[in-house]
């Protein structure tokens, strides 16, 4: 006796379309509200950013402290600057020219702390094998600036040149390499020393329209999947409808 075809047939349970579409819906719905909340998290940034900019210095002392603590708090640090643990930070351009950002340790005025402090730009010259000079003051000096964090990056390797140029930073990698008890910032100078620097800082960029523009993406596929499953579910309902009643189907 043969099988009909029909019973041969894999039927798929009916409640299936309905799990994977409010599944789908809860995850993208879920991943544009978190994306909503990192832009307003970086909104937040931003505006402390834009208040304490104009605010009063903060001294900065040896004292351990956290990073979050001074984030982008106006900071004035006095001590001496070790030019011997300088970096050349690589990649910098300004005005179109290539040149590199000089990093060096401040040596904090009675204490063995230190802080990083970005001097500022130098243009790198047509020969890269000979580095410019970088002139230092010596003696005491006051060093007033933004506290920030070394910008994220993605490398191919996870070691460093052992030289003075470095194409990345990061503070647990400096305090590695050189073996220096640093505050876990690095200060945007912004005061002149008479250097011959070049100081012309952006705005740090927060991502937020990254985050919003993510948001809407998610959300608008959030609306695709009810769409589709609306769309699709009524017209199963109609070919379902149509040979179990004609009346119904001469109506249409």
């Amino acid at each position: 006796m043969s099988v009909p075809a029909t019973s041969k047939r894999l039927r798929r349970p009916g409640w299936l379309p309905t799990a994977a579409a409010i599944v789908g819906i809860a995850l993208t719905a879920a991943a544009g509200n978190w994306q909503i909340d990192r832009a307003r998290e970086k909104e937040s940034l931003q505006q402390a950013y834009d208040r304490t900019a104009a605010d009063a210095p903060v001294v900065l002392s040896p004292m351990p402290v956290e990073a979050r603590q001074l984030l982008f708090r106006r900071i004035e640090a006095a001590g001496e600057f070790v030019p011997e643990a300088g970096v050349l930070l690589d990649n910098k351009v300004l005005s179109g020219v290539a040149g590199y950002h000089v990093i060096m340790p401040l040596k904090l005025s009675g204490s063995q702390k230190y802080v990083l402090v970005n001097r500022g730009w130098i243009a790198a010259g047509t020969d890269r094998t000979r580095l410019p000079e970088v002139k230092t003051p010596r003696g005491k000096v006051s060093v007033v600036g933004i506290a920030m964090l070394p910008g994220r990056f993605l490398e191919l390797s996870g070691t460093e040149t052992s030289g003075p140029v470095w194409q990345n930073l990061t503070i647990e990698r400096y305090r590695s390499r050189m073996q220096l008890d640093i505050h876990p910032v690095v200060i945007e100078q912004h005061n002149d020393l008479g250097d011959g620097l070049a100081r012309s800082w952006d705005r740090p960029d927060f991502g937020i329209a990254k985050h919003y523009g993510y948001a809407a993406q998610w959300f608008s596929l959030c609306a695709l999947i009810v769409f589709l499953y609306i769309f699709f579910h009524v017209r199963r309902s109609r070919s379902e409808e149509g040979p179990e009643n004609p009346d119904a189907a001469r109506r249409r």
